[in-house]
């Protein structure tokens, strides 16, 4: 605020505004910072204000949403149909918010209760032209996530109803959590399918790396491509197989699950490069 003029006619606008404010319950709780700040009630509980809490959204679930400070502290508040959440337009004007308007990536300020189940916000601030900026950032992963979807759809099409191939077999490849480094499991069944693929005529390789649902959607992404690339890295440099023959691989991230994600058992399997063995059906007289 030190681009605020300090007159005594600008001090007075301030305290005239300040001594406006409702003597309403969120009134209260937002004018309280800090330990010293006086208790408010809350459905019969008596509520001291709690830390002023700044910093950007990290995650969200349910009510609660996760702030992380600058220092990479991270603090969880619950927010409820008394949270007052507003964007400030200009010096003094501002527009209320609903819950829905808290993104992932959007820089705040919470004043906080000391409720019984944790920090409680009664206000949230935020700038208008951050909002823009997050729900831009979300549109734009929205149409990602559109796009991973249809493409998706795409390679069911080549694999599992295709026109031109037949998938004569294949051969999954698992890995640890959030890895890429083959096992020498891996190793043996790549080189052994690469082997029985040597002898069909004209044979191609579809590789395609899968994830389970642990992390995000673009580190499950990333992760995806790197899984297929060490698969084909792999059985290009040990395995022999010819690079004319192996179709452009694919990362899918956590689509197309084998299994159930609920399980450890079926992360394990869903954490995957699929080793596709196509053959043409012109070679094979279909």
């Amino acid at each position: 605020m030190s681009g605020i003029s300090k007159s005594p006619k600008v001090l007075l606008l301030l305290a005239m505004l300040a001594g406006t404010a409702s003597a309403s319950l969120a009134a209260q709780a937002q004018e309280g910072s800090g330990a010293d700040a006086p208790a408010v009630t809350v459905d019969g509980t008596r509520l001291a204000a709690g830390p002023e809490v700044k910093g950007i959204i990290s995650a969200r679930s349910g009510d609660k949403v996760q702030i992380t400070s600058d220092d990479g502290t991270s603090t969880v508040v619950v927010v409820n149909d008394q949270t007052q959440i507003k964007a400030s337009k200009g010096l003094f004007s501002s527009s209320k918010l609903a819950a829905a308007s808290l993104l992932n990536g959007l820089p705040v300020t919470i004043k906080t209760l000391q409720a019984p189940e944790g920090l409680m916000a009664s206000q949230i601030k935020l700038l208008g032209k951050d909002l823009k900026t997050a729900q831009m950032i979300r549109n734009g992963t929205d149409q990602r996530f559109a796009e991973q979807t249809a493409a998706t759809e795409a390679l069911r099409g080549r694999v599992g109803d295709i026109d031109q191939y037949n998938v004569k077999s294949t051969t999954n490849v698992n890995f640890a959590t959030g890895k890429a480094v083959l096992t020498a499991q891996a190793k043996n069944d790549l080189c052994a399918a690469a082997t029985t693929a040597q002898g069909m005529d004209n044979a191609l390789l579809l590789v395609v790396g899968y994830t389970d649902s642990t992390g995000s959607q673009e580190f499950n992404q990333v992760l995806s491509e790197k899984r297929a690339s060490s698969v084909i890295n792999y059985l290009q440099q040990a395995c022999g197989w010819k690079p004319y023959r192996m179709l452009t691989p694919t990362g899918m991230a956590e689509a197309d699950p084998l299994a159930d994600n609920e399980t450890a058992e079926g992360k394990a399997q869903n954490r995957r490069v699929a080793v596709n063995v196509l053959v043409s059906k012109a070679v094979e007289g279909m």
